[in-house]
């Protein structure tokens, strides 16, 4: 079993910066690749951005140039660095592991992103 817990979000002005965190503990195969979802109310989940253990990268269009995904392999965390944050990122967010095959998730995080 993999545990992750989220830290940061929280209510921010359109143009503003949040930074989401996420430690995993647990049974860790490695190498894995951990993530960011979201889901707004009324939608789907969707993806943000993953990061696998070689630090290759994938993001959404929606927020290519605006987000930022990092990793610490040694620590086993996953950041999310959200600049130029619009309306459309309010969501919920939650942080993913792949391990192994198997898909563990965090408890959420509200971003709301209002003027």
């Amino acid at each position: 079993q993999v545990q992750l817990v989220e830290s940061g979000g929280g209510l921010v002005q359109p143009g503003g910066s949040l930074r989401l965190s996420c430690a995993a503990s647990g049974s860790i195969f490695r190498p894995n690749t951990m993530g960011w979802y979201r889901q707004a109310p009324g939608n789907q989940r969707e993806l943000v951005a993953t990061i696998a253990s070689s630090g290759r990268t994938k993001y959404a269009d929606s927020v290519k140039g605006r987000f930022t995904i990092s990793r610490d392999n040694v620590k086993d965390t996953v950041n999310l660095q959200m600049n130029s944050l619009q309306v459309a990122d309010t969501a919920v967010y939650y942080c993913w592991m792949d391990n192994f095959g198997s898909a563990y998730w965090g408890q959420g995080s509200q971003v709301t992103v209002a003027s």
